[in-house]
């Protein structure tokens, strides 16, 4: 009997991690900083396009057509893919909503309107753009506004790559310090490929643009999780305090 309750004790000590109070956590942020990433994001947003479209349409100099490469040529134009596009809004409010505290919600903020900032600067002294892409007539809801809002300029870099794969940085590190499922970091990883995969299906972007702005972005992710608060110089990135 002794012997039993021993291989069962043992047994125990094998099972799977329990990532049941992980999980909570990971909701509890969200929940207790939707409000506040909301509005926050909002305003972000909507300040970068006033500054977005006026350097679009007033630009220091004459822009440079982007050139397209065989991968551009390779992928088709297709419509549905504007609905990855478009999610990049929703995306782009997990990462600061993650955050733990206002502090580090605010050092958040602040690299992420750096990022936005660089960009507009690169516009504005590089002024680039994207090949008028001419296709066939599609009825697909919500082209007809993004062709009339958003013209062919401000291509390289990407801003939608950029700040695309911030957040998939930023996010995944909080998951990792939090040790949850591989399957959650995996499911992060697709959301991020599915928005840089769109910029090319929908032909808002080429191939160089993406690249462009896949490096700005990585830039300004490295950037904010070394100079962070609370970051360990002589270890690796700060754990995440989990209640007990």
């Amino acid at each position: 009997m002794a012997r039993i309750t021993t291989i069962r004790a043992e047994g125990a000590t094998r099972s799977p991690v329990d990532h049941r109070p992980l999980w909570k956590e990971f909701g509890a942020r969200l929940r207790r900083g939707f409000i506040r990433t909301t509005l926050s994001t909002s305003l972000l947003t909507g300040l970068f396009f006033i500054a977005y479209f006026a350097v679009q349409r007033h630009p220091s100099h004459v822009a440079l057509l982007m050139p397209r490469t065989a991968l551009d040529v390779m992928i088709p134009f297709q419509p549905v893919a504007l609905l990855a596009y478009v999610t990049l809004w929703i995306y782009i409010g997990i990462g600061p909503g993650l955050q733990r505290t206002v502090r580090e919600f605010a050092a958040y903020g602040a690299w992420l309107c750096g990022l936005c900032a660089s960009g507009l600067i690169i516009f504005y002294l590089w002024p680039t753009r994207v090949p008028a892409f001419v296709s066939v007539a599609t009825g697909f809801p919500g082209f007809g506004t993004l062709h009339r809002v958003d013209e062919t300029g401000n291509a390289c870099p990407s801003m939608h790559v950029a700040v695309a794969i911030f957040t998939v940085v930023r996010v995944d590190e909080v998951m990792r310090a939090m040790r949850l499922p591989v399957a959650m970091r995996l499911a992060n990883a697709a959301w991020f490929a599915l928005i840089v995969y769109s910029t090319l299906a929908i032909k808002q972007h080429v191939v160089l643009d993406v690249v462009a702005g896949a490096i700005l972005g990585m830039l300004f992710a490295v950037m904010s999780l070394r100079w962070r608060p609370g970051f360990v110089s002589q270890g690796d990135f700060a754990p995440l305090a989990l209640p007990s």
